[in-house]
């Protein structure tokens, strides 16, 4: 959700807070109120490719809308990283740099874009030439959305993360439709992983950073569909962990 401070063309994206201690039938607590469920499965941690379900709770039963859809992820695949479930070991752990996609329990946030609005139930943001993610972990704004042109503080200009990768990047379209996936709140976790966003891949096939990506028409109807009412959560699992966490975590059931 964006949040305007002092300057009024500075904008932090802020994060859920995240949850620790050992994993129990309780931990589901965390996200009972979610009625959509974006669902990511993975082969295993190494996997770049995965598939994307969406999902809506009636009467406490989770029911698929439309077909699944491939998504990408990291260059290296995927880490437990920092959301609504307790922190996990049992398995490699998101850091900042590492080219993984952070595995877990994510609320969704802020829809972003070039366009100055968007259909979409998320609150949205249109990015503009001086919006950058902070993507170095010694800066004060760290994993946070900022207007660069506004907000003078160290480390700032070295940030790799311009929102605007059309103008900043060779017409790069991948940030022309996407939304915040809240890992790591506010950078709480220095080294834990920055910038983290669903967008639109470059190319099928090509990995990311440690985002997911996914075709413009994939896109478009998750946009479409996702309503801030109904308290999204966004969920990366490698399927061995899907199996494993489903009851506890109280996910739905996925056609093998």
């Amino acid at each position: 959700m964006p949040i305007r401070r002092t300057a009024p063309a500075l904008l932090a994206l802020t994060l859920a807070a995240c949850a620790h201690g050992p994993a129990t039938q309780s931990e589901a607590s965390r996200w009972e109120s979610a009625q959509q469920l974006v669902l990511v499965t993975s082969a295993d941690w190494d996997a770049t490719h995965a598939e994307l379900r969406r999902f809506e709770r009636h009467g406490g039963a989770w029911a698929q809308t439309g077909e699944a859809v491939p998504v990408m992820l990291g260059r290296t695949g995927s880490a437990w990283g920092l959301g609504l479930n307790a922190a996990r070991s049992d398995g490699p752990v998101k850091r900042e740099g590492d080219g993984k996609a952070p595995a877990g329990v994510f609320t969704i946030g802020t829809a972003f874009g070039y366009a100055g609005t968007a259909t979409t139930g998320l609150p949205y943001q249109a990015m503009t030439t001086n919006d950058w993610c902070i993507d170095v972990p010694a800066s004060s704004y760290y994993n946070q959305i900022i207007d660069r042109s506004v907000v003078k503080a160290p480390h700032l200009d070295q940030s790799s993360e311009p929102m605007r990768r059309d103008l900043h990047a060779n017409g790069d379209q991948r940030y022309r439709e996407g939304f915040v996936i809240q890992h790591n709140v506010d950078g709480k976790a220095r080294q834990g992983g920055s910038c983290i966003f669903a967008h639109l891949w470059k190319a099928p096939g090509e990995t990311t950073a440690g985002c997911t990506a996914m075709a413009p028409a994939s896109m478009g109807a998750l946009l479409a569909w996702l309503d801030q009412r109904k308290h999204p959560v966004f969920v990366l699992l490698p399927k061995a962990q899907y199996a494993s966490l489903k009851q506890a975590w109280q996910l739905p059931e996925i056609a093998p």
